[in-house]
């Protein structure tokens, strides 16, 4: 039970964290329908693949920029706009008749994914220190559970309704989270009164598109093409320009030297690699159980959210507890045990993933230590960063975590088409009226792609241990 400051705190908490699973929700709803976009919109996977590229790249750089524009002109009206942008973008996804309508749509929507580090500083605002933890724990709760229902309730509204009902079901819900802002969100700080650094802003979103899209359409391009090198450069390029740019400006829109401060640097790149470890685990998995025997299990995208629910239910759970042993004993301590925790579930999928029951074990121990190590993040994060700058903390810290789950799948999906094994998916009659047949084969992920992306995601999880092991000053000494 939260016991905060003033009367408010737990509806804003409530808020947030319904904000945060329909966020998610609304993301993970529309995956079970990517093969249907294929069909419906008479094109290729790879044209389909830009509506989740398209998102993520609108998402990273909204999270960047209007964590740090919450704390300029207030977190509740950046919030109340990003809010109704959002419902308006999923009113109108579901009428989409071209796929570059629902692009564009897309584009829109993820604007609206600059809301997750205004709610993580808006709480931050309004709930005392020693409850904050528990806290940011309800919050990060909100991914596992908008992404179960997401994908058990999309798959099964797409299946039965057809993909337009996913986001018209969702209208109602999208423009009640507006309303509700509206009548019960406050300022509880006030802003920092300082200049925009428009140049600062377009210096960090340009490097942003360009390094999400190199990383999100690698494999379609090529990892050696003239295009994705080009992109990975420029971005380089430019994020340099931008660090000199900001250390010197007079009114930066980042402040490199709290980015600089040892536990914020620590929080950020964890959040990087251990967000890469983890999805490294979400994006194979759901891989596995629907690839055909005998290269997986052969399950529908409905049953496997289903079989995927128990993981969801704990990292549930346990995200509370997270909250307690951060609170007790600070979150090097949470963060260190959910990689630990994570540590084992690639092990565990490395060594045995020959059952349902296998994956099932796996994916429970992933959620348990994915609640874990984020509540320890964003822990060490609010409490390293002053209360005015905490929109501009958790909107860097976004982003890190987002290249990092840009990563899993570039590596993964490379792997994957490196190490596959042909399946026979269909017989065909050799010619009209034959009584000879010949196979259809496709090429599916092989066992040793698996264990090869898992080996990758341990060496990522070490070395965010690794990086853990550095952090001091806990209780928020920014001096350090």
């Amino acid at each position: 039970m939260i016991t905060t400051k003033n009367r408010d705190s737990g509806i804003i908490l409530g808020l947030m964290a319904f904000a945060g699973t329909l966020i998610v929700y609304v993301e993970t709803m529309i995956v079970p329908a990517i093969p249907v976009f294929i069909k419906f919109f008479d094109t290729t996977y790879d044209n389909v693949s830009w509506v989740i590229t398209a998102y993520i790249i609108t998402g990273t750089v909204a999270a960047g920029i209007f964590g740090k524009l919450g704390d300029v002109f207030g977190k509740r009206r950046v919030f109340l706009i990003l809010s109704l942008i959002y419902a308006i973008a999923v009113s109108f996804g579901g009428f989409a008749t071209t796929l570059d309508e629902l692009i564009a749509i897309r584009v829109i929507q993820g604007i609206g994914f600059g809301m997750f580090p205004l709610a993580y500083a808006i709480i931050n605002d309004v709930v005392p220190k020693r409850e904050l933890a528990l806290a940011q724990g309800i919050m990060s709760a909100t991914f596992a559970v908008g992404a179960g229902i997401g994908l058990v309730i999309g798959a099964y509204i797409t299946e039965y309704f057809g993909w337009q009902w996913s986001y018209h079901s969702a209208i109602p819900v999208a423009f009640a989270l507006f309303i509700l802002s509206y009548f019960y969100l406050k300022d509880y700080a006030e802003p920092v009164r300082e200049k925009i650094d428009f140049a600062g802003v377009a210096l960090l979103g340009i490097p942003l598109v360009f390094l999400i899209f190199g990383l999100s359409e690698g494999q379609t391009y090529g990892w050696t093409s003239i295009t994705i090198i080009s992109m990975f450069i420029l971005s380089g390029i430019l994020f340099y320009i931008f660090v000199r740019y900001e250390s010197n400006a007079e009114n930066p829109f980042i402040n490199i030297q709290l980015v600089r401060k040892r536990n914020v640097l620590i929080a950020n790149f964890v959040g990087l690699f251990a967000m890469s470890g983890m999805y490294f685990l979400f994006f194979t998995v759901p891989t596995l159980l629907q690839d055909p025997e005998p290269a997986g299990f052969g399950k529908t995208i409905l049953e496997s959210g289903i079989i995927m629910l128990p993981a969801t239910v704990m990292a549930m759970v346990s995200a509370p507890l997270a909250s307690l042993e951060t609170e007790k004993k600070g979150p090097k301590a949470s963060m260190i045990t959910g990689l630990s925790i994570g540590l084992i579930s690639f092990i565990m999928l490395i060594f045995f993933r020959s059952t349902i029951f296998d994956i099932i074990y796996a994916a429970v121990v992933l959620g348990i230590g994915f609640s874990f190590i984020l509540v320890g993040v964003i822990n060490l994060l609010l409490i390293s960063t002053p209360n005015e700058r905490a929109g501009e903390a958790t909107g860097m810290n976004t982003v890190f975590r987002e290249i990092g789950m840009s990563i899993a799948p570039a590596i993964a999906g490379s792997i994957e088409s490196m190490y596959s094994v042909p399946v026979i998916i269909s017989i065909l009659p050799y010619s009209m009226g034959s009584l000879n047949y010949i196979p259809v084969f496709y090429d599916f992920p092989s066992s040793r792609a698996f264990t090869m992306v898992y080996i990758i995601g341990i060496i990522f999880v070490i070395i965010s241990i690794g990086i853990s092991s550095l952090i001091k000053n806990t209780r928020g000494d920014l001096n350090e």
